[in-house]
């Protein structure tokens, strides 16, 4: 089997990293970001075409203060340090949620990044930032509504169009790390086929090796797409 064109992937167990260490969670944090580095440099070398992450999910906001202003801060470093290397490496970099409700100066930071890197060709790097996936069919629909389309004769390829990942093929591959069995509101519409590989290491642990096991397993099976 072919590499997975699109990866997608739930990163989780920053916290329980922190606990098993006696760190404070936002070291978990630090941690996993570090994790986001490697992955994105990985995914980049391997010719993966398309990386989405989940960064940060509407339910997220239901954190504590002091967590949420500590994740919006890593996310505000991510993009400033990593611009250059996007940039350098030829990625186009995209984000995918309700960006509208995010504050102005994290809003500002994406949409320069988009700017700059929109006519870059190689791997499309995204982060699913105040993102879920019901969220994200309801806002579909009110597009389309919006538009004034006639949905009677809506077929499924052109509802996709309405997603916030209208412009990207659905993942191949869905990876959920720290060993928890469910999607979380991510990629509801588009994960209908999708490979899923779920494994015990924790985001922070996830380096180029779990990687590279994730996508030889995924290379084992065979795709069936419902027949």
């Amino acid at each position: 089997m072919a590499l997975p064109r699109h990866v997608a992937i739930i990163m989780d167990g920053n916290g329980r990293w922190a606990r098993k260490r006696n760190l404070p969670k936002i070291m978990g944090h630090r941690s996993g970001a570090k994790a986001v580095d490697t992955i994105i440099e990985a995914c980049s070398r391997l010719g993966i075409k398309a990386l989405t992450l989940y960064a940060f999910s509407t339910e997220n906001w239901k954190r504590p203060k002091e967590e949420i202003d500590a994740l919006m801060g890593l996310l505000k470093d991510m993009l400033r340090q990593n611009l250059d290397k996007i940039m350098k490496n030829n990625m186009r970099f995209n984000v995918i949620g309700r960006i509208d409700e995010l504050l102005p100066s994290l809003r500002d930071m994406i949409k320069t990044a988009e700017e700059e890197s929109s006519a870059n060709t190689g791997m499309t790097l995204t982060l699913a930032i105040n993102y879920g996936g019901r969220q994200e069919i309801l806002d579909a629909a009110r597009k389309i509504y919006a538009s004034g389309k006639d949905i009677s004769s809506l077929r499924e390829e052109d509802f996709g169009k309405y997603l916030y990942t209208g412009d990207l093929p659905d993942p191949d591959l869905i990876i959920r790390t720290s060993g928890e069995m469910r999607l979380s509101n991510f990629l509801l519409w588009q994960a209908a086929y999708s490979e899923l590989y779920v494994t015990d290491t924790l985001w922070p642990d996830f380096g180029k090796e779990e990687l590279e096991k994730a996508i030889k397993e995924y290379e084992k099976r065979e795709r069936r797409f419902g027949e």
